[in-house]
């Protein structure tokens, strides 16, 4: 066929069947065959010459012929008879012969080739299959289809499997792979298979909670038909998908405690995991979990430091058990640090309280302990939280609780022990044993340095009985049991421990000395491993090779026991068997006897018939024979050698408690007689610092200045301290103060260690060298001639102590002496920064010393200088309130701060606290707004009636001092008194109640709190009420006799001067011991009384009614009281009466009285004011109707006021006045001036406060008459427009506005007309002050009367004064017109006040102004006046305020003229008729008119009046105007700065009006840069107050009319507001509103808030009166000033020619002051800085 080829097709599968059929394709002709130049084939091209032809016949259905050709060969048929456009079934038969037939067609025929074997997927991932199948022949290539698509996959060269990879799919999704094999392009009918991708990993794959045996880990869920299989260990877990969405969490199980696991969580979706995603966990340590469950994990690594534990929060004074397991740690700390027995108990509210009662021994059983954690898991759990310091005030206390401490601290996790040898250096005991019962001595020693025989108790394998109850009573005599151990029959004692297995304790018995008593007569250390020795070998071995004896506890003993036998046993071996027990085989006990050379003594078996009793007395029997043997012995600090040797670590290893150990010793190493070495070391603080202290306090007492020049005397004592500093100065810096120095400066801890190191060391040596001299002592005593010999050792005694306070006191001093020096001189900037090293320490908890208790002085600027660092340190003005606590020597006030407050102050008798030391706690954050507090200062005192002091001179004046100090410091005085000393109680009384006394002088009154140690009786407190009254009678006794001593005999109680309350004031403590000391535990009465007392003594703190002050206050408060205690001059037993306050200082505090006393008195008229002008109308509260009745009863009222006041004066003069010495410039005139100033000042008060009720109560009478007037109009107004409604309503017309507007009008002109109108007449003003001016000078005589006539009152005023008769001399006139000036600026602005104030004139107005010029004149008599002057003066002055006063008469006529009062209020009526007429709801317009034309004028008038005290009292606070001292020293410091004679001119001359001006110049600065906004809202807000509680007030009465309603809010208004009459009887017109809704409208906000109130909504309180200013600035009057001195030297020859006069005759050393030096002086002299 020239134009088609045939192409055959495969139909079917078999692979040697084909069944054919032609079609014609339109392709391009074949090539020409190159050999017989015949077509080629289409497809292989191959050659037609070379095809065999098989010639068959085609009929006209479709024909299937065998072939027998292999499926994938080729052979060529040729079909015939295929016509073009027809179906070869279709077509006749013709010749086969192609050659013969036209029509026959060539055709390639080729078999179908086979289905690939092994059609399978191999690797499934999230994007990406791959599938592998056998390979079918290098000629079979293959089609891949998928997803409508299809790929060609050649045939690869090498054999085996073919793969192929198809990528870009989707994650977790089924896909239908077909594949085909293609030859010649024919396709095999297919295989096909299903495969799906990998699903995704989950997401988020994560731990979420770590426990001890699981791990719960989380992830994202991926979708509904996604499972997962987890897999770890080398397992697998299948985990099915939850319906809910959110994350998937799975718990793994029974997992080991701090293992590392790897979890590997994979995808699944149709069996096909995904790739996976692997994390690590770690499972908790049993040390992990316990510190979770007890809250202590973060303290782990982060350690709790003691400052931590000793903060003050809410825990403190809350007494609520404990509710969770995390509150265990925290409650036995707070109980341990109080000293509490009770510390170890354990309860839970939530686990161990039931309601029900009842119940069956099963359930009593069943009770499960196992939630709660057993004490010594939480101890172990504290000290592996704690760091060395709080480690080491744990062990202290829980051995003064006689509580075993740790030996060998155990960390389960690392499987390591620690020595806890740092724990114990703290701990000092002392004992008796019988070989010093003879002679009363005892032995004093640090329990790690003394040599003891170590008894240890062990056991092996399970043990029937409780080894540790058997050691409480070991150690516990038959009277009184005490569990030194925890065990098992303890509460809790009985839960699992988890961490505590392998803890080795210690506790110590030591004698007493009574035969008695003791158990055992010499000192024994007891050792208690926990758990069984076959699991801590470590620990056992240790006890081996440390202890005298060990005895091992067991029930069933194995005669192969390895861990008897291997050990290295120093220590005799005691085997306590139990013959109860069955698994105990004779024949194992015999055998490890063998093995351990033990004989029969060592084996001890406890018999069944044997009880606890007899088997405790055996066991002790056994005891007491190691210790008599002596050996073994060993200290603690030897056994740390052994404890390298094992590999156990110890506590003191680490590198800064070494460093600083090493630092320590460098320094006290060096110290071989205490005495000598105080004196080559610490040079600065011996007899010199002492000679120092006696000159200064002699500088301030001059004692013995005799008849001397003060000055002069002065001045030598001046010289003097120089050259003592001078001498200070030449002593070189100690190598051991370097070292301190150098050492306290480490960083870090390394410091804390160093100094707890030096204190321990120092300690050590005192004690060592204290013992030998009180030996001596006793030596000496028995032999009374050697009494000088005696009396030296007494002094050794008294100088023998050596401790870090003297270092301490040394760098003071040296830090003191270098301020003499040149600020640019090295030596001193070098030793700037000793101050902030102390201040660090302080603030960390280290105790500083305020009082020398040797030199009996205060290093003013030293502990000054301290305090401001820490001040810098924290952050700025955080307050501190301050407790003390006063007492007899060694009656334990030591103790009870230490109790009250886990603090530790020196207590041992050897070291008692000498002088005062102060200790910093701070306070959590929880009880800062409680105690409105951020730190306590609790101060330590040495005892009062001390008998070391006592053999001084000066030891009444040393204690009184200290008394004094520390009363006037404190928040808070603890006076301790022990029963046993009841005998000097009184003594120390007197000293408490001279010092209260004289903080009351100051405006402090201390709060003061008894304690009675040593009362045990629980019926204490009622038996002593008798004993109190009689206390309290002694105080009140002690009070009188001192008031009298220091004349304030005004005080007749002991609660005159301080807050005591006998009931509540009293506090009993029982004994501290339980017992016998040394093995007494502290008694848990002495723990909870001391922990009742603390509680009292917060609320006491948190109720103060002062402010606490910040640390700068407290520094500048203790400087002036300490510069108070040194101007001391003792009148009383030698006792301290102190000065307080100097005259200079008495003059500020006078004004502030003067300035209260006015401002009341202000406050008082103002008020008076308003109920006189309220008198007679609705607002009026007085029942009263006549006003000179209201008059005379207002009159009286003020004089009350008055007299309350002016007693309030004089009770503060007499309580700041007292009996002193000539030499200290105080005397009885003083007193007598300001005596006489008060009772002056209560006069010119009290004659102002009448003139101006008497002037109020004329206005006022003057305008009731014009009101009725008013009153009666407003009333027919009111009734003409009730007509006028009602005759408009009746025309049932609808009426317009217009035509309204003109019924109004035509009723107002008709209804005014009816009125008859009196026009209010003026009077002459002038006429009235001429009567006035006349009656004052009429007992001047007839020439006066003669004068006045000369002149009319009218012409006067006008211009200047002047007066200047003939023959005066120049500076005689000069006076006269200054002292006119005065007296006319004076008259001018109370003219203008008065004016102002726009009332009706008054004849006690210019009364008032004739008054003050007669008060004038009288004053300044030194002025020599006439009567002409006098009368020409007067003349003047009432002129111009005649005319003055004229117009403001005239002006008041014209505004209360009632015509024009009601055509004022016309548009008024008019409103309201409009409303009435149309019935509106008049609610919130009335209550809108109410409030603008009623209340808000009067608010307004009364801010305005309160404006002038608010000014005043602001100007107050600025520096220059605070105090009279501040501005005397402002005003000289300005004149210093100008520079100016003519200043100083004025200044001298004229002084009053030189600093009128200069104050008025403050004022006009002041206020152009501050709001008096501030003070406008306080009393803004005042009076919404009050006028919503009248509102309140009267919306609860009974009445609906709203006349009485307004008049009730009137009425309670009345005493503060004046609500115009006029406004409120236009308001009261056609006033229909509803009496509810119109106080709903009316009713405003009551509260207000401000900067001052950090913006929280409370009532203003004003700060003078809420805080009090305690600050005591020091007395300036003892020193001369070189200001003045400067001045005079200067203008020396200006002062002379100015005043006529020879110049003065001043020492040449004034000449030589600069003007720096005055300024510089001028400060110090007015702030002591």
């Amino acid at each position: 066929m020239e134009d088609s080829v045939t192409t055959m097709e495969a139909i079917s599968d078999q692979d040697l069947y084909f069944e054919l059929y032609c079609e014609e394709v339109n392709e391009p002709r074949l090539p020409i065959c190159s050999t017989c130049g015949d077509f080629q084939h289409i497809i292989t091209g191959v050659p037609c010459c070379h095809v065999t032809t098989t010639l068959f016949n085609i009929r006209s259905e479709f024909v299937s012929q065998h072939l027998d050709t292999p499926a994938g060969e080729t052979k060529n048929y040729i079909v015939a008879s295929c016509s073009k456009g027809k179906n070869i079934q279709e077509t006749n038969t013709h010749s086969l012969n192609p050659e013969e037939n036209e029509d026959a067609v060539p055709c390639l025929a080729h078999t179908t080739p086979p289905n690939s074997d092994s059609f399978i997927p191999v690797e499934h991932h999230e994007n990406s299959i791959t599938l592998q199948w056998d390979k079918v022949s290098n000629n079979v290539s293959f089609v891949l289809q998928f997803n409508g698509t299809e790929t060609d996959i050649s045939v690869p060269d090498e054999d085996g499997p073919i793969t192929h990879t198809v990528s870009s799919l989707t994650a977790g999704t089924q896909y239908t792979f077909t594949l085909y094999s293609v030859f010649e392009n024919v396709r095999s009918s297919r295989v096909s298979i299903t495969a799906v991708t990998a699903p995704p990993n989950a997401d988020s794959f994560i731990t979420v909670e770590y426990h001890e045996n699981s791990i719960t880990l989380q992830w994202d869920k991926v979708n509904n038909n996604i499972s997962y299989i987890l897999q770890f260990n080398d397992t697998e877990t299948d985990i099915s998908v939850p319906n809910e969405d959110g994350p998937i969490t799975h718990t793994v199980s029974s997992l080991t405690a701090g293992t590392q696991y790897t979890f590997t969580l994979y995808s699944v979706f149709e069996n096909i995991r995904s790739s996976g995603v692997s994390i690590t966990a770690v499972t908790e340590t049993h040390l992990e979990c316990l510190l979770k469950d007890l809250g202590l994990q973060q303290y782990y690594t982060k350690k709790l430091s003691l400052s931590k534990i000793l903060e003050i929060d809410k825990t403190t004074i809350n007494d609520e058990p404990a509710k969770s397991n995390s509150d265990f740690p925290w409650y036995f700390l707070k109980k341990l640090m109080m000293v509490n027995v009770a510390a170890r108990n354990m309860t839970c509210t939530s686990d161990c309280e039931s309601d029900d009662e009842t119940g069956n021994a099963e359930d009593l059983d069943s009770s499960n302990t196992d939630d709660m954690p057993n004490p010594l898991d939480i101890i172990a759990a504290l000290f592996l939280c704690s760091d060395g310091f709080l480690q080491q005030e744990m062990a202290l206390t829980m051995s003064t609780c006689q509580f075993s401490v740790p030996l060998l601290l155990p960390n389960c996790d690392t499987k390591q022990c620690t020595l806890m040898l740092w724990a114990m250096r703290d701990i000092v005991k002392k004992y008796r044993p019988q070989s010093l019962l003879e002679s009363k001595g005892f032995i004093e020693d640090r329990i790690v340095l003394s040599e003891l025989p170590m008894i240890s108790f062990v056991r092996l394998g399970e043990c029937s009985s409780s080894k540790s109850e058997i050691l409480n009573k070991l150690l516990s005599n038959s009277q009184q049991y005490h569990d030194t151990f925890v065990h098992r029959n303890m509460e809790c004692g009985d839960s699992p421990r988890k961490i505590s297995n392998g803890l080795t304790e210690i506790t110590w018995y030591l004698p007493c000395g009574n035969t008695n008593i003791d158990i055992f007569s010499q000192p024994v250390a007891v050792a208690n491993l926990r758990g069984d020795i076959a699991s801590f070998e470590t620990q056992y071995s240790f006890l081996c090779q440390t202890s005298a004896a060990v005895f091992v506890f067991f029930d069933n003993l194995d005669s192969e026991c390895s861990i008897l036998t291997n050990q290295q046993h120093k220590a005799q071996i005691f085997l306590v068997g139990n013959s109860e027990s069955k698994r105990c085989t004779l024949d194992a006990l015999k055998k490890v006897e063998t093995n351990l050379r033990l004989t029969k003594n060592n084996i001890i078996i406890r018999k069944k018939q044997r009880n606890d009793a007899d088997f405790v007395k055996y066991l002790r029997q056994k005891v007491r024979n190691v210790i008599k043997e002596k050996k073994g012995k060993m200290t603690i600090e030897q056994m740390a050698d052994i404890a390298h040797e094992l590999g156990i670590l110890v506590d003191e290893d680490s590198p800064e408690c070494q460093t600083a150990k090493t630092n320590a010793e460098a320094i006290t190493a060096e110290i071989q007689d205490i005495l000598k070495y105080k004196e080559d070391h610490l040079p600065r603080q011996g007899e010199i610092w002492k000679e120092l202290t006696c000159l200064e306090k002699e500088e301030f007492r001059l004692r013995k200045v005799g008849s001397g020049n003060i000055e002069d005397y002065k001045s030598q004592l001046q010289e003097d301290r120089k050259e003592l500093r001078k001498r200070q100065n030449s002593y070189d810096m100690s190598t051991a103060m370097t070292c301190f120095i150098n050492a306290i400066s480490s960083p870090g801890t390394e410091r804390f260690y160093f100094l707890k190191w030096m204190r321990m060391n120092l300690d050590n040596l005192s004690r060592i060298k204290l013992s030998e001299l009180q030996e001596k002592y006793k030596e000496k005593c028995n032999n009374s001639e050697n009494k000088e010999e005696i009396k030296e050792i007494d002094r050794q005694i008294s100088n023998s102590s050596l401790g870090t306070e003297h270092f301490f006191r040394e760098m003071g001093q040296i830090y003191e002496t270098s301020l003499s020096l040149s600020q640019t001189d090295p030596a001193r900037q070098q030793l700037q920064h000793l101050p902030k090293l102390c201040a660090e320490l302080l603030l960390d908890g280290f105790p500083l010393e305020l009082v020398d208790g040797d030199a009996s002085n205060i290093p003013l600027r030293w502990v000054s200088d301290v305090l401001s660092q820490l001040s810098d340190l924290v952050s700025p003005n955080r307050k501190i309130l301050v407790v003390t606590v006063l007492g007899v020597q060694s009656t334990g006030k030591s103790n009870l701060l230490n109790t009250m407050f886990g603090v530790q102050f020196a207590v041992s008798s050897g070291r008692c606290t000498r002088g005062a030391f102060m200790l910093l706690i701070k306070i959590n954050e929880d009880m800062k707004k409680v105690l409105n507090c951020d730190f306590m200062l609790i101060i330590d005192t040495e005892g009062l009636k001390s008998p070391e002091p006592a053999q001084l001179d000066n030891s009444y004046e040393h204690d009184n001092e200290l008394a004094t100090l520390v009363v006037g410091l404190s928040d808070i005085t603890i006076v301790n008194v022990a029963m046993e000393n009841s005998t000097e109680m009184k003594d120390i009384l007197q000293i408490v109640v001279h010092a209260f006394l004289r903080m009351k002088e100051v405006g402090k009154k201390p709060k003061c709190v008894f304690v009675h140690q040593n009362v045990s009786d629980v019926s204490a407190h009622e038996k002593n009420l008798r004993d109190r009254k009689l206390l309290l009678e002694q105080l009140n006794e002690m009070t009188q006799a001192a008031a009298k001593m220091e004349k304030k005999e005004e005080n007749k109680s002991f609660t005159d001067v301080m807050e005591y309350s006998p009931d509540t004031g009293n506090w009993y403590i029982p004994g501290l011991w339980n017992g016998n000391p040394p093995m007494a535990p502290v008694s848990a009465g002495y723990s909870e009384a001391v922990y009742e007392l603390k509680k009292h003594i917060i609320q006491l703190l948190g109720n103060c009614q002062s402010s606490a002050n910040d640390i700068m206050e407290f520094k500048e408060w203790m400087t002036s009281l300490w510069t108070a205690v040194k101007h001391e001059n003792f009148i009383f037993s030698f006792r301290n009466s102190l000065i307080a306050d100097a005259y200079m200082r008495l003059c500020t505090e006078f004004n502030k009285w003067e300035w209260e006393f006015r401002k009341e008195m202000y406050t008082w008229v103002t008020n008076a004011e308003r109920r006189i002008s309220n008198f007679g109308k609705v607002a009026a509260k007085s029942e009263s109707s006549d006003m000179k009745e209201f008059l005379t009863c207002l009159k009286s009222e003020a004089s009350t006021v008055l007299s309350t006041w002016e007693t309030k004066l004089l009770e503060n003069l007499t309580h700041y006045f007292q009996q002193t010495d000539v030499h200290v410039y105080l005397d009885e005139g003083y007193k007598e001036e300001f005596l006489n100033s008060a009772k002056s000042l209560r006069k010119e008060m009290e004659r102002s406060v009448f003139n101006q009720l008497t002037a109020a109560a004329e206005i006022r009478e003057g305008m009731r008459e014009i009101d009725k007037i008013k009153e009666n109009y407003k009333k027919e107004i009111e009734k003409a427009v009730h007509v006028l409604i009602d005759k408009c309503r009746k025309k049932n017309v609808q009426m317009s506005d217009e035509e309204l507007d003109k019924e109004f009008d035509k009723m107002w002109n008709e209804t005014l007309e009816k009125l008859s109108f009196c026009e209010q007449k003026t009077f002459s003003v002038f006429t009235s002050v001429s009567h006035c001016l006349r009656l004052n000078l009429s007992h001047r005589g007839s020439h006066a009367c003669e004068l006045l006539s000369q002149k009319s009152l009218q012409d006067c005023g006008k211009e200047p004064f002047k007066y200047k008769p003939e023959g005066m001399m120049f500076f005689v006139f000069g006076s006269l017109k200054e002292l006119a000036d005065s007296i006319i600026d004076t008259c001018t602005q109370f003219v203008s006040e008065t004016v102002k104030r726009k009332n009706n004139y008054t004849d006690t107005y210019i009364q008032e102004i004739l008054h003050t010029i007669d008060e004038k004149l009288q004053n300044n008599q030194d002025v020599k006046t006439d009567t002409e002057f006098e009368v020409s003066l007067k003349q003047h002055i009432c002129g111009f305020a005649a005319r003055e006063f004229q117009k403001m008469h005239e002006d008041f006529i014209q505004a209360n003229d009632p015509y024009r009062c009601l055509m004022k209020n016309k548009e008024k009526f008019h409103d309201d008729f409009i409303d009435a007429f149309h019935e509106r709801d008049q609610c919130q317009k009335k209550a809108e008119e109410f409030t603008n034309q009623c209340l808000k004028p009067a608010v307004e008038d009364f801010i305005s009046w309160f404006l002038g005290p608010d000014i005043i009292d602001e100007m107050l606070t600025c520096e220059q105007l605070s105090t009279r001292m501040s501005f005397q020293y402002s005003v000289l410091l300005d004149l210093l700065s100008n520079d100016d004679f003519q200043n100083y001119v004025s200044y001298i001359d004229s002084y009053e009006k030189y600093v009128k001006t200069w104050i008025h110049h403050q004022i006009m600065e002041h206020f152009s840069t501050v709001s008096v906004s501030d003070f406008e809202d306080r009393h803004l807000q005042s009076c919404i107050r009050s006028i919503n509680d009248a509102i309140n007030k009267a919306k609860r009465g009974e009445t609906d009319d709203m006349k009485t309603f307004v008049e009730d809010i009137c009425k309670e208004l009345g005493d503060k507001l004046v609500i115009s009459q006029d406004a409120l009887g236009a308001f009261m017109m056609l006033n229909n509103a509803d009496k509810k809704q119109f106080a709903d409208w009316l009713i405003v906000d009551q509260q207000f808030h401000c900067r001052d109130t950090n913006h929280k909504y409370h009532p203003y309180k004003r700060y003078k009166a809420i805080y009090p200013d305690w600050r005591i600035p020091p007395d300036v009057s003892l020193e001369a000033s070189d200001y003045w001195k400067y001045v005079i030297a200067k203008y020396n020859m200006d002062f002379a020619k100015q005043y006529k006069t020879e110049p003065a005759d001043i020492p040449a050393t004034w000449k030589n002051i600069t003007k720096q030096q005055a300024g510089k002086t001028l400060k110090e002299s007015f702030y002591g800085h």
